[in-house]
């Protein structure tokens, strides 16, 4: 049993979060300045945080819950990522996103399809904007024969799941992106595509309304058990809790917990400026749309319009594993230039247009595949490690910390509880000359992808 844990390192982050930079400023932030109390105290407010508030409400609504968040909402991983909300088998280490087994797709489809129905009942119940929640599914794009045969050998999965499905050929690829790039591309309808920082800020602005306490700017440094209470300290002040949830995704190594077993990996994107209506006219396709790689180191693109934040088109590409969880200012030059690339080749004709923003996202897996959803001490929850799939994953784990801190079952705790723990990683520096090499081929191998 531990008594006492201290943060060796606080959150850090490259670029803007851009996301919500194209929203607009914020409210000023309520940091916490005193000592205060909470029967459940909740370290984070991205997908995971805020979702396991939202659960905890739904569960026992007199509850006091305070949130306390490292930086700003949706400043952090939740405003760095590309706002797919995807419900379909997406194993980022397969060659087309095929998981294992039909019935571990069919499992991951059914606990995927829970996570974004409550994500849609929270839009409804908090009247968030319909636009940051976006039912509008998303495209497998394939430049090349061997990206297309990816696709369909997803496809042919697809259709033993009895999963509905369309492939696009070169003439509708063109219609639909206004990109002449893709030779094809594998539509599937039940992505959501989210304004990830609308749909957070909006989030965090329903719970605050219906009880809960957030505090921004409000790192927590170090948890001590103090009778039956833990203590968690930030700059400013304390909450004691009698039960706490961790819901900081690769952090969670940073408490010392679940050491030399978790890989971050960081994936860098670029988001346009605004384009205008002349350019626009000049290259056709949907005014929204969302792509991801048919090869799973290629590069996803999504176009949005002004009602998410400006006539803009994001690229996404590039990844790197660092052990000490902070990129620098290198990393972030290398991929804003293949952005730039890759945005050319598939527009050519938008010469000109400059990329307004680059940034990391912070990505935590494991060997395994497993996310660390149980008690891992007393009274100590946590929702962490989602393999690659934030929203989605971030949003079951938070479900499923709070049902285990209100002793609840549910086939969201089943699943996570019965996942063995992440196994350990090489030694050091092999694990990140390894990764990192095999990384960089499999960007080669990608190519036009």
């Amino acid at each position: 049993m531990t008594n006492r844990i201290e943060a060796i390192r606080l959150p850090f982050h490259q670029g803007p979060a851009a996301w919500s930079k194209i929203l607009g400023q914020q409210d000023p932030p309520r940091s916490l300045q005193t000592d205060g109390f909470a029967d459940i105290a909740v370290v984070g407010a991205g997908f995971a945080g805020l979702s396991a508030a939202r659960r905890l409400l739904q569960i026992e609504d007199h509850l006091k819950v305070s949130v306390l968040e490292a930086g700003r909402i949706a400043e952090g991983a939740s405003g760095r990522n590309s706002g797919f909300m995807i419900d379909l088998p997406h194993d980022i280490a397969s060659d087309d996103y095929s998981g294992k087994s039909l019935q571990l797709d069919r499992n991951q489809i059914d606990l995927n399809r829970m996570a974004i129905c409550f994500a849609d009942q929270s839009v409804e119940e908090y009247g968030i904007d319909c636009n940051y929640f976006d039912k509008s599914g998303k495209i497998n794009g394939a430049a090349s024969n061997r990206a297309h045969q990816r696709n369909l050998s997803y496809a042919e999965n697809l259709s033993a799941l009895d999963e509905p499905h369309e492939i696009l050929d070169r003439k509708q690829m063109r219609e639909w992106t206004g990109s002449s790039h893709y030779q094809s591309g594998l539509y599937t309808p039940g992505t959501v595509m989210l304004q990830p920082a609308g749909y957070i800020r909006s989030l965090a602005s329903g719970l605050e309304g219906n009880g809960v306490t957030i505090y921004e700017n409000s790192p927590v440094q170090i948890i001590e058990r103090s009778g039956r209470l833990w203590k968690l300290a930030t700059p400013k002040g304390t909450i004691s809790a009698e039960r706490v949830i961790l819901a900081v995704n690769g952090q969670l190594e940073s408490f010392r917990l679940m050491r030399h077993r978790l890989m971050h990996v960081f994936l860098y994107a670029s988001l346009s400026g605004e384009i205008d209506s002349q350019r626009l006219r000049t290259i056709g396709g949907k005014p929204r749309w969302a792509l991801t790689p048919s090869d799973p180191m290629g590069t996803s693109m999504r176009r949005i319009d002004a009602s998410l934040g400006g006539n803009r088109i994001l690229t996404r590409t590039c990844a790197s594993l660092r052990p000490n969880m902070a990129v620098n200012s290198r990393d972030i030059a290398r991929a804003a230039q293949i952005h730039h690339k890759k945005f050319a080749q598939r527009f050519p004709e938008l010469t000109g247009v400059k990329q307004e923003f680059t940034w990391a996202g912070h990505l935590c897996l494991t060997r395994n595949s497993v996310a660390v959803m149980r008690e891992i001490e007393p009274n100590m929850f946590t929702a962490c490690v989602q393999n690659g799939l934030g929203t989605v994953r971030g949003t079951l784990t938070g479900i499923g910390a709070a049902e285990l801190a209100c002793g609840i079952s549910s086939p969201i705790t089943e699943h996570f509880t019965s996942e063995p723990d992440p196994v350990r990683l090489p030694p050091e520096p092999f694990a990140t000359w390894g990764a990192n090499a095999w990384i960089r081929f499999r960007e080669w191998q990608a190519k036009d992808e």
